[in-house]
């Protein structure tokens, strides 16, 4: 019977019952190692494989028919806009006029089958009153506001030239950021390479949590974030994000300015849906048949300057109730006094001028108060603009 007895009370490896806590606690150390071992090769496969799933997410941009739903006929172009009147929400050395003065101004005139929208070049140092609280600019902001659309813009010329900062741009001027956006046309004093951002830069402005760091095809280089090294993909404009930066496109050099101008200008053309928003830059004499026939098809058309997919941005949640505005700024929050200085812009001083070695201009606001000459290039020259709806 001893064998039987001693059988009876052995303690067998398996029965976990009568287990105490030593041989407990290795047994979990083991379990949770050989758990680590399996699972952390499968996690990191898994955070790869979801890495590049969505490095290669795109969206579907399928053909979308388009027809005509508006036309700003350059014969009544000035009717459909309202004039934003008084000083500059971005510091600007202007006073924006309304309708009345840019017609006393001759800031809008209608030509045949274009028109211009200027900045002053009358009023210099002499004259009473002068330009030392900011020279007289428009800036235009649509009746009507958008949500998506293909806009298709002429643009004949484009106002460049020291101190200037002009846009053209869809955004809805009673809620910034909240409602995005969409800088179609935007460059600083020559648009020229030695200003920060040569030729035409293209942005998306929004509140948090749109970011373009993501897939994308276009023909444009995504800039730095003020010379940050830091790409400019982040569209968030919350403080302490970027500066306000958002995140740009540039077209080079001949896409703004002198050479863009030289060459007879050209079409923007907008597509904004809820896939993403395209922004495309025909020159004179590459714009597509479709467009000039008036059935605009941008599935067809090459790759676009700008392309911002919905791949990390809620296109429908970030903008909306957008209204077209042109305007002509100077100085402003875009040209510090460290870009001036940079800008090549520094000229002899005349008058009452602050100066640096009794040379070079002081500042910004200096230049644009004293120097009406400087700005007459610094104008928008438009055709028609169309806004087409797809069905």
């Amino acid at each position: 019977m001893a064998p039987q007895f001693y059988e009876a009370k052995r303690s067998r490896w398996y029965d976990l019952c009568k287990w105490r806590l030593i041989p407990w606690a290795a047994a979990a150390t083991v379990v949770v190692a050989i758990a680590v071992v399996i699972a952390v090769p499968v996690i990191v496969a898994r955070h790869k494989a979801n890495a590049n799933a969505d490095a290669d997410r795109y969206p579907n941009y399928t053909k979308l028919n388009y027809s005509i739903n508006e036309t700003y006929s350059t014969a009544r172009f000035f009717d459909n806009f309202n004039y934003r009147t008084g000083g500059d929400p971005s510091n600007g050395h202007v006073h924006y006029v309304d309708l009345e003065y840019a017609v006393a101004y001759n800031l809008t005139p209608t030509l045949i089958d274009s028109v211009m929208v200027k900045v002053d070049t009358s009023i210099g140092p002499s004259s009473s009153p002068d330009a030392s609280t900011g020279r007289f600019s428009v800036r235009l902001e649509s009746k009507r506001q958008y949500n998506q659309g293909l806009f298709v813009f002429d643009i004949k010329h484009t106002p460049y030239g020291c101190a200037t900062w002009p846009a053209l741009w869809l955004a809805d001027p009673y809620s910034w950021p909240a409602h995005g956006e969409i800088d179609v046309m935007e460059a600083i004093n020559h648009a020229a390479p030695s200003d920060p951002n040569p030729g035409n830069l293209v942005t998306l402005h929004t509140d948090a949590s749109c970011s373009m760091d993501v897939k994308r095809n276009m023909t444009g280089s995504t800039p730095e974030v003020f010379g940050s090294g830091t790409p400019a993909t982040d569209c968030d404009v919350s403080p302490g994000t970027n500066n306000n930066a958002g995140c740009g496109v540039t077209g080079g050099p001949t896409t703004y300015g002198g050479a863009f101008n030289a060459a007879g200008g050209g079409i923007m053309a907008v597509e904004w849906r809820s896939e993403g928003i395209r922004i495309w830059q025909f020159g004179r004499a590459a714009i597509p048949a479709d467009i000039g026939a008036g059935k605009p098809d941008p599935s067809i058309w090459p790759p676009p300057l700008a392309d911002f997919p919905n791949t990390n941005c809620d296109i429908g949640g970030h903008f909306k109730n957008a209204s077209i505005i042109a305007n002509i700024d100077l100085c402003g929050d875009a040209i510090p006094e460290s870009v001036w200085a940079a800008s090549g812009c520094l000229t002899p001083c005349v008058g009452s001028h602050k100066c640096v070695g009794g040379w070079t201009q002081n500042n910004c606001t200096d230049f644009v108060s004293n120097n009406p000459q400087a700005f007459i290039n610094a104008y928008w020259e438009f055709g028609e603009f169309k806004v087409y709806q797809s069905s």
